[in-house]
């Protein structure tokens, strides 16, 4: 039965790619794009994998995207001002992502570990003078 259906789906795409309604040139002979889950709950993984190829994508999941362009933006931005700003957004998102939660983000702003990240990304140690800490 599976060997039918592989064989029945392997004919619909050699005949979707004759007639050119399927293009193969980007991405023939290449891996296909992991997607980032790793915030997900492993127990959730499927259910959430069903909703985002319906077009469906959880808040959180969004939010930690989103948080996560923010922590790769503070380490690559040069202007003092900008690193501030994103800093001040990436604290409004994990904010809203404590509220979302039912127990706050591992990581809170008292936690001697979030002052070693502060100190890490710290404005003035990438070569400002601005004096920003």
């Amino acid at each position: 039965m599976i060997q039918a259906l592989q064989q029945l789906a392997e004919q619909r795409i050699a005949k979707a790619i004759e007639d050119g309604t399927l293009k193969v040139d980007g991405w023939k002979n290449k891996p296909l794009p992991l997607d980032d889950d790793s915030f997900v709950p492993d127990d959730l993984k499927m259910a959430y994998k069903i909703l985002k190829n319906s077009g469906y994508v959880p808040p959180e999941v969004e939010l930690r995207k989103e948080v996560q362009k923010l922590e790769d933006l503070i380490i690559k931005t040069e202007d003092s001002h900008q690193r501030v700003k994103q800093m001040k957004k990436l604290d409004l998102l994990m904010r809203k992502i404590d509220l979302q939660r039912s127990r706050p983000s591992s990581i809170e702003h008292d936690d001697a570990y979030y002052q070693k990240i502060v100190e890490k990304i710290d404005c003035s140690k990438q070569g400002s003078s601005s004096g920003y800490k």
